[in-house]
């Protein structure tokens, strides 16, 4: 799933994709099974088109990465955590409206 700027993230790869990152990563915590995710996916798939080459923006499955989401405390998907320089610097759970993460994206850009 590395169309463009939408990444598949796993506990071996997170690191090196967003930790180390020079940009601002936006990483979707989501499960198959999750109907809220299956809801938010095409927003994040369409941030990930309009942001190419300023933010990148990555998929962790929970049931196939669990040593991540537990690293950041996620307790319910989706969350989105927005990452600058290797630190989370905003954090959404559950299903929002786009606006709400261009937002998000648009205030990390601007610091």
């Amino acid at each position: 799933m590395a169309s463009g700027n939408l990444f598949t993230l796993t506990d071996a790869n997170f690191d090196a994709e967003v930790l180390q990152s020079g940009k601002p990563v936006l990483v979707d915590f989501w499960a198959v099974w999750c109907g809220p995710c299956k809801m938010i996916a095409p927003l994040v798939e369409e941030l990930a088109e309009e942001y190419a080459g300023k933010v990148k923006i990555g998929k962790l499955n929970v049931d196939e990465s669990g040593e991540t989401p537990g690293r950041y405390g996620i307790m319910s998907i989706p969350t989105l955590l927005l990452f600058k320089n290797g630190e989370v610097v905003n954090r959404l759970v559950g299903y929002q409206p786009k606006e709400h993460l261009v937002r998000m994206i648009n205030g990390a850009l601007q610091e």
